[in-house]
C-alpha cells in the first residue's frame, strides 16, 4: 500500500514537472485584424522601412517557445489562442472571461473596444497613436509598441546631436498623418529646433494637384533655408522616393532616409543578431520593427507567469505591470505607470545600418533617461491612471 502511494505521488510530481494537468495554465488571446491591409501582398513586396513585414503572431509564438523552459520550471503554462476579427464589435466579442491577458495588433478604435470589454491586461503591440496613452487611455491597457511621440523625440534628439536645427516638415493626406505631424512638431519644439515651414503633399492622378507631389517644388526656394527634411507619410510611397530628390542637398528623416523604429534586423549589439536570426530560422524572415513589440509581449507574459505561477489573476497582472524586461537593447525596460507605455530605446536606421540609438548621449532625465522619449509624467493626460 505504501509503495503504491509513493508511486502515485511520483507520477503526480512527474506530471507537474512535465507541464501536465497540474501546471498553472494561463490562457492568452492574440487578436489580429482580418485581411489586414498592411499585410497585403503588394505592400509586403514594397517593404517600406518600418512597415510590417509579416504577421506579429510569428514573433509572439517564438517568444513563448523561448520561454517554455522557464515556465516548465515554475510549473506554469501559457496557451495561446489566435483570433482574427473583422471590426471592433467582433474584437469585443472575441474576449473570453477565462483569459489571463490579451495581446492585440488592432486599429486604435478596435483596441479600445477590447480594453473596455475585459478587466485583464491588454498588451498593444501595433497601435502607435498618442491618444491611446493620453486622453483615450485605459487603466489595464499596456503599450509594447512605441508611441508616435517617442519616435518623433528620437529623431529630434538626433537632429540636435547633428546640429541640424532648421527643419522643413512635409505631411501626407492620411488621417493618421495629421496626428503624427502634430507629434513631430511637439518634438521639434521640445528639443529647441526651428520649424522653418510645414507643407502638405499628396499623390494624385488629378493634373490640378500635380504640384503637391513634386519634391522640387515642395522643397524649393519658397520655403527658405533648411538643414533637414522631415517627411510624415503613413502610406510610404511618397516618402520612399524623396531622398536625393529635394531641391537642396539635404538629409531626409521621418518615414524615409533615417527612420526611428523599435527594432532593426541591422542592429548588431546586445545579442540582437541572434534574436533576428531566430525569427528568420522559424519563419524565413528577419525580425522587423513591427515584430519586436510582439516578441517582447511574449517575454512579459512569460515573466509574469513565472513570477506568479499559481495566480491569482491580480498577482499575474501586478507582475506584468511591475516587471523589468530585457529586450536585447542593452537596458532593462519597464512600463510607465502614468500612461502604460513601455520605456524602450529606439533605433535610428536607414535600412542598411543603425546610425544611432535613442536616447542619445547627453539626453538626460532626473529619474530615467528613457523618459526623454515620449510624454513625460508632468505631461500626463491619462485620467484613468491618476
Amino acid at each position: 500500500m505504501k509503495q503504491r502511494l509513493l508511486q502515485a505521488a511520483a507520477a503526480a510530481l512527474a506530471l507537474v514537472l512535465a507541464g501536465g494537468v497540474f501546471a498553472a495554465n494561463f490562457k492568452v488571446t492574440l487578436l489580429l485584424r482580418d485581411d489586414d491591409p498592411r499585410l497585403e501582398r503588394t505592400r509586403l513586396e514594397r517593404a517600406y522601412l518600418g512597415h510590417p513585414a509579416g504577421p506579429v503572431v510569428d514573433a509572439l509564438k517564438l517568444s513563448l517557445a523561448e520561454g517554455r523552459p522557464e515556465l516548465e520550471a515554475a510549473g506554469a503554462r501559457i496557451d495561446l489562442n489566435v483570433v482574427t476579427v473583422a471590426d471592433a464589435a467582433a474584437a469585443r466579442a472575441a474576449v473570453a472571461k477565462s483569459e489571463a491577458a490579451v495581446v492585440a495588433d488592432l486599429p486604435a478604435a478596435w483596441l479600445l473596444a477590447v480594453a473596455d470589454a475585459t478587466p485583464v491586461p491588454v498588451l498593444n503591440v501595433g497601435a502607435s497613436e498618442d491618444a491611446l496613452r493620453q486622453a483615450d487611455c485605459r487603466r489595464h491597457l499596456w503599450h509594447m509598441a512605441p508611441s508616435e511621440r517617442m519616435r518623433a523625440d528620437a529623431l529630434a534628439q538626433y537632429l540636435v546631436a547633428r546640429r541640424w536645427q532648421q527643419v522643413l516638415l512635409l505631411t501626407g493626406p492620411a488621417d493618421e498623418d495629421r496626428g503624427r505631424s502634430a507629434a513631430a512638431q511637439a518634438s521639434i519644439k521640445r528639443l529647441g529646433l526651428k520649424l522653418v515651414a510645414s507643407k502638405p503633399f499628396k499623390l494624385s492622378a488629378d493634373p490640378r494637384e500635380r504640384d503637391l507631389a513634386n519634391p522640387l517644388l515642395l522643397t524649393g526656394p519658397s520655403v527658405g533655408a533648411y538643414d533637414v527634411v522631415w517627411v510624415i507619410d503613413s502610406d510610404g510611397e511618397f516618402a520612399a522616393a524623396l531622398p536625393y530628390r529635394t531641391a537642396l542637398p539635404r538629409p531626409v528623416v521621418g518615414d524615409a532616409g533615417l527612420v526611428a523604429m523599435a527594432w532593426s534586423p541591422r542592429f548588431e549589439r546586445y545579442g540582437a543578431p541572434q534574436v533576428s536570426r531566430r525569427l528568420t530560422k522559424a519563419v524565413g524572415r528577419p525580425m522587423g520593427a513591427h515584430d519586436w513589440p510582439a516578441w517582447l509581449a511574449g517575454k512579459a507574459l512569460v515573466a509574469a507567469a513565472v513570477a506568479a505561477p499559481k495566480g491569482p489573476q491580480a498577482a499575474f497582472a501586478k507582475a506584468l505591470a511591475e516587471g523589468e524586461l530585457d529586450g536585447s537593447k542593452g537596458v532593462l525596460m519597464s512600463l510607465r505607470p502614468w500612461d502604460g507605455q513601455l520605456r524602450q530605446p529606439l533605433l535610428l536606421s536607414d535600412g542598411f545600418g543603425v546610425a544611432a540609438m535613442a536616447p542619445l548621449d547627453g539626453m538626460l532625465h532626473p529619474r530615467n533617461n528613457l523618459d526623454t522619449l515620449g510624454a513625460d509624467a508632468p505631461e500626463r493626460l491619462c485620467k484613468a491612471r491618476s
